[in-house]
């Protein structure tokens, strides 16, 4: 009997499931909780939709099984991602390797993916929040409020609790959990970070080329470098994100975690301590306030020269050149608590989930044949950049396939 495969959640992952089981002939209906799919597909990439990245490296990744997640990147790259987009009308735009669409509309993305999905005669099912799903026999019943689906197959596409997204949810683990697998709880994975420290309300508003170093007793975990936003709860910008997975992590598990600061990272200590020395040499008796104009922003700048700044038109020429070396390094080690992170509704992307552990090489749970999972719902996630929307068209092909495979 051709039975159908029902996949649950409308996202990325879950419409490339969709499409490529159903162009196999595989009968496919999509079960989306919300009025309309790929609400959060609008989203990304503040709307421009970052559709991959050239650099496909598994240093991109977090998440157990790096070995099968590189496998699933074999069976799907982000070269066959851009040929699954080319070849349905999508022209894309390479910037430094991060890839969009051409229009840098995300809109445009998720049409044409319908319209690929209706070619194929995907059914999709709108406002259907999924309840329970129960395995028996081999066969599942998927229920809802309204009906109960029979299907042969089962793709949980849910997603995670991230993004401000109106539908974003952990049922992944809920129905995992109900099904009595093993499960990571959703933390917040790329998302801004908050401090102890009482700065924030004079640095608020503050961006500034720098990078953040995780520190957890001690050990630097992750470190990163770019734009960081200094704001009035803490830190944020792309390099706290990319970081900010290692710091939520350790919260959780009740460790203490330090961000270092480093606000000249292009000079070493010992050239920024010197281009010091020669700024003072340049206007002798000027206080250090002054003499930081032109190297850190406005609002830094007290910060690093209060306690020595009062003092050091009258500083000997002597004192004052053992003080660069120290106030160097302090710019350099910028030393803040994070208490923890900003909501989920302000991430942008969760780690946790069904582990890869738990599915094979086509991410089929190994103790349900038959259920398989994807996208968000897996704990596997990237990096700003395209790769969590790589990792989400690449496992929702995989799943698709395999799914062929039993129409």
């Amino acid at each position: 009997m051709d039975e159908q495969l029902i996949i649950i959640g409308g996202g990325p992952s879950g419409l490339m499931a969709a499409i490529t089981a159903a162009r196999s002939g595989r009968k496919v209906t999509v079960l989306e909780q919300n009025e309309k799919p790929g609400r959060k597909l609008l989203a990304t990439g503040n709307g421009k939709c970052n559709l991959t990245n050239l650099d496909l490296s598994p240093a991109h990744y977090r998440g157990g099984a790096s070995g099968l997640t590189s496998r699933i990147f074999t069976a799907f790259s982000n070269r066959d991602t851009l040929d699954f987009f080319h070849g349905i009308g999508l022209k894309t735009i390479d910037r430094n390797g991060w890839v969009y669409p051409y229009t840098e509309q995300a809109s445009q993305v998720l049409r044409l993916l319908l319209l690929e999905a209706e070619k194929y005669r995907v059914k999709i099912k709108s406002k259907e929040q999924v309840t329970a799903i129960d395995c028996r026999n081999g066969h599942f019943l998927v229920s809802t409020s309204t009906w109960i689906y029979e299907a042969g197959s089962v793709i949980i596409a849910t997603g995670s609790p991230a993004s401000a997204v109106r539908g974003s949810s952990g049922d992944a683990i809920q129905f995992a959990c109900d099904l009595g697998l093993d499960t990571v709880p959703f933390l917040p994975a790329l998302v801004p970070l908050r401090i102890r420290e009482d700065v924030t309300n004079r640095w608020a508003g503050t961006r500034v080329h720098a990078s953040v170093s995780i520190l957890t007793d001690s050990e630097c975990v992750a470190t990163d470098t770019g734009e960081v936003q200094l704001t009035d709860f803490g830190i944020s910008g792309i390099p706290v994100f990319q970081v900010s997975r290692y710091a939520a992590e350790r919260i959780s598990s009740g460790r203490k975690v330090r961000a270092v600061l480093d606000f000249m990272p292009d000079l070493s200590e010992h050239d920024l301590a010197a281009d010091l020395e020669k700024r003072a040499a340049l206007r002798p008796g000027a206080p250090l306030s002054e003499l930081l104009i032109g190297l850190l922003p406005d609002k830094l700048i007290p910060l690093f020269s209060g306690k020595i700044g009062h003092a050091s038109k009258n500083a000997s020429s002597e004192n004052r050149q053992n003080d660069y070396p120290d106030i160097a390094r302090r710019i350099k080690h910028y030393v803040v608590t994070i208490t923890g992170t900003a909501s989920l509704k302000q991430a942008q992307i969760c780690s946790g989930g069904i582990p890869l552990e738990e599915l094979t090489d086509h991410l089929e749970c190994r103790k349900i044949p038959g259920l398989y999972f994807t996208g968000e719902a897996v704990d596997v996630d990237g990096e700003c950049g395209g790769y969590n929307l790589q990792w989400a068209w690449s496992s929702g092909y995989v799943a698709g396939k395999a799914c062929s495979r039993q129409s």
